[in-house]
């Protein structure tokens, strides 16, 4: 007796599961962006204050390189019994794994401002405060916006991981897929989905930084 077709790509799975395919679709654009997001708002500022005191440079970025190294699957058991089987669990694990690109690249960027830039702002009676938001941070800007690329997509990936405590958005149907009988066209249709969303989203963080550095356009053109 021959087994049942099980092609690679089925229209008709697509069509019978639509619910499903968009609820995990949003519940994984959700835990991507809000981890994102996260890391964003504590990585930056950190990369600010270990470019004002550069001897907290080495020590911030080796806490959150150790960090990453630590394998997604040990970090979220060892969560779990603190936060529960729960989005918290795979949000914190996200936000830390996002947090040390983020916080590298930003570094980075500020690292690359020119001294002297920096004197002739002095000299012209900027504050650090102004300093910051007109002159260095805008030279810091392509390399916080790599750093943010890098950092959504890598995430996108890592929150398939989260199935291990039920909430990996996509990644639930692609083992899902996996234990029933090998079904190829869950598979394909979650992994197929997963790639277009990191896709999708580095297309847009690329559009929101043509907006925010017009000086880039203007010199693209010139």
């Amino acid at each position: 007796m021959s087994s049942p077709p099980n092609p690679w790509f089925s229209w008709s799975y697509v069509e019978n599961n639509v619910d499903s395919l968009l609820a995990a679709l949003q519940e994984h654009i959700l835990l991507t962006v809000a981890a994102v997001l996260i890391a964003a708002a504590v990585g930056i500022p950190l990369a600010v204050l270990a470019y004002r005191v550069p001897w907290l440079a080495t020590p911030t970025l080796a806490a959150t390189a150790t960090l990453y190294t630590i394998p997604s699957l040990a970090l979220f058991a060892f969560l779990a019994p603190f936060t529960g089987l729960s989005v918290r669990t795979v949000l914190i694990g996200l936000v830390l794994y996002a947090l040390i690109l983020i916080l590298r690249n930003t570094l980075t960027g500020f690292q690359q401002v020119p001294s002297e830039v920096q004197e002739v702002a002095r000299g012209m009676g900027y504050s650090k405060m102004g300093m910051l938001r007109r002159i260095e941070l805008p030279i810091a800007l392509p390399s916080i916006m790599t750093g943010l690329r890098i950092a959504t997509v890598s995430t996108v990936a890592l929150v398939t991981v989260g199935e291990i405590v039920g909430i990996g958005g996509l990644g639930n149907l692609i083992l899902l897929g996996f234990r029933t009988n090998f079904y190829r066209a869950q598979i394909m249709t979650a992994s197929l989905l997963t790639v277009a969303l990191a896709l999708v989203l580095d297309l847009l963080l690329i559009f929101v930084g043509w907006l925010l550095m017009p000086w880039a356009r203007k010199r693209r053109t010139a």
